[in-house]
């Protein structure tokens, strides 16, 4: 690389680039090793996994994006810093390469070493993470990583994109429909239509129209690096319940799987703010909850594989066997189901033509910048519409929240309700119900009904917000356990009154978060009578693993 005379630091941005304390070096040092350092030596690899944990002691290293062709410089930083962001933790790829740009010395820590010490020093725990989840998001918001190219009316470029940001890999999206010379310049590499989007990785792999699965195994995001298949305790679902359960399961010593057919999070992942959560009395992020919950699951031994949606379970052969959609079979001595729920749909004309450009179902940074400075349309009176209102309204030109009842507070929380009509940027309009979405491409309208006096209206609106609930996600469960007759799991007492025998239970079984068929369990939004909340999820995927436990030590 070329390098500038003068070597300038890049300043520390919000507790993004902290410097270690001497002591603090010091009893890293014990653990690791000092590594001498001559200009242009690379510690690790963008799109490579790392082991180490780096802290530069003299010199400087230049965080690079795309080293060897394009080697744009991202960060450059001098003694007492860290390098690398929340991939190191995580065991995932990393999206840039460190490059000695002036001769010195980094010490190199075993990952799972800066693990251990992180469990008994949480004050350096929670200054590391901070500043990996800051960078994480810096990354994030600058567009870099992965390139996805596509035209904005392409359901599978929505599909990728939305993908990228539930899984928060860094990423750049180039929209066919404005940049007419990627598109003559697709044309002319001979990439046909049908084989857009095209997602482009450091600069030289190109993989065309991708399963998000192809696009999970191309940036290394399942964390383990061989996929194993047999387990203690195998958990589906990683939201706050089987992020929880992972945590719990794995400190017990257990040998823990986690799948997921979408994104790490679940729908924690899409709140801009919980509330509620025991420890943080202002509240935190989804985002930043489920990097916590995830670092402290890996770095406890967790296996996570994403995506990897489960789709049936058979336990005929003493174990229980869940095969996933890819054909994988995972033979586990103990379940936690925790799948969460799905999203509603509006029954309307044209719905799945408008869902591919113009209809979300959930409001988080990517659905801001997608309808940024729009008129927006949200559906839906409970909680989760109205935080959604409240977050959208700092991006939109107005937004416009219709519920079907004639008073908020039926479903909504009251302080949250307060908020919303208070909030000047937002219009309420109770007893309203949606009946027709009008556009070419792109949605243009809502038309609505007052479901009191019959009366329609037209609403403009450039994107449909629909947040009317959710269904369990169970059918693959199905003839399996006792499901309630919306589809919830059904444990405990109730579980057992819904079976056609209860021969060969031991005393005091099932356990109360047991389904009917023993050492099955179920935690969170899936399980018939939960609270809908995630302190009530992570609390129920905690309980869980710890009846998970006495299962196992009862069956010996």
């Amino acid at each position: 690389m070329h390098w500038p005379e003068e070597l300038t630091e890049t300043p520390d941005l919000h507790g993004a680039y902290p410097r270690l304390s001497r002591a603090r070096i010091e009893r890293l040092a014990a653990r690791g090793e000092r590594r001498p350092l001559s200009r242009d030596d690379v510690l690790f690899t963008e799109g490579e996994l790392t082991d180490d944990f780096f802290v530069v002691l003299d010199g400087k290293v230049a965080m690079v994006e795309e080293y060897g062709t394009a080697d744009r410089v991202d960060g450059l930083h001098g003694p007492g810093r860290f390098l690398g962001e929340m991939n190191v933790l995580s065991g995932l790829a990393g999206h840039r390469t460190a490059v000695c740009a002036e001769s010195g010395e980094v010490l190199a820590v075993p990952v799972d070493e800066l693990r251990r010490m992180i469990g008994r020093d949480a004050a350096m725990g929670d200054l590391i993470l901070r500043a990996f989840v800051i960078r994480r998001s810096m990354i994030t918001g600058l567009g870099t990583g992965l390139r996805i190219v596509g035209s904005r009316f392409s359901a599978d470029t929505r599909r990728l994109r939305e993908f990228a940001v539930r899984n928060r890999l860094p990423h750049k999206w180039i929209d066919l429909e404005e940049d007419w010379e990627t598109e003559c310049f697709l044309r002319a590499m001979g990439v046909m239509p049908e084989e857009t989007p095209v997602v482009i990785l450091r600069c030289e792999t190109v993989l065309r129209n991708p399963s998000n699965a192809e696009l999970a195994g191309a940036v290394s995001l399942p964390a383990p690096r061989t996929w194993e298949t047999v387990c203690d305790l195998l958990v589906v679902g990683a939201g706050p319940a089987g992020l929880a359960a992972a945590v719990y399961g794995a400190a017990d010593g257990l040998s823990t799987i986690v799948v997921d057919g979408g994104a790490i999070g679940g729908q924690a992942r899409t709140s801009p703010r919980i509330e509620s959560h025991l420890g943080f009395p202002y509240g935190i992020s989804g985002d930043e909850l489920v990097d916590r919950a995830m670092t402290q699951a890996t770095g406890l031994g967790a296996c996570f594989r994403v995506p990897a949606e489960a789709a049936a379970l058979d336990g005929s052969c003493g174990d229980h066997v869940v095969t996933t959609r890819d054909g994988t079979v995972i033979h586990s001595r103990a379940l936690i189901v925790a799948t969460g729920i799905r999203y509603r749909r509006l029954q309307l004309p044209d719905m799945d033509r408008f869902e591919r450009t113009s209809v979300y179902y959930a409001a988080t940074m990517f659905e801001a910048r997608e309808c940024r400075r729009d008129p927006i349309v949200v559906v839906g009176g409970g909680d989760t519409a109205g935080q959604a209102a409240l977050f959208l309204a700092a991006h939109a030109a107005w937004v416009r929240l219709l519920a079907r009842e004639g008073d908020l507070r039926v479903n909504m929380s009251r302080y949250l309700a307060v908020e919303v009509e208070r909030d000047p940027r937002i219009q309420v309009m109770l007893n309203t119900e949606v009946r027709e979405l009008t556009g070419g491409k792109m949605l243009e309208a809502v038309v609505a009904e007052d479901n009191v006096t019959g009366e329609r209206s037209s609403i403009e609106a450039r994107a449909l917000f629909v947040l009317i609930g959710a269904e369990p996600h169970t059918p693959w469960l199905s003839g399996e356990i006792s499901l309630d007759r919306r589809g919830y799991i059904l444990t405990g007492a109730r579980a057992v009154r819904f079976q056609t025998t209860a021969e060969g239970r031991a005393p005091g079984r099932p356990f109360p978060l047991e389904t009917s068929r023993p050492g099955v369990f179920a935690a969170g939004d899936v399980r018939s009578g939960s609270t809908k909340r995630v302190v009530s999820a992570a609390g129920e995927g905690a309980m869980a693993a710890r009846l998970v436990h006495e299962h196992l030590r009862s069956s010996f």
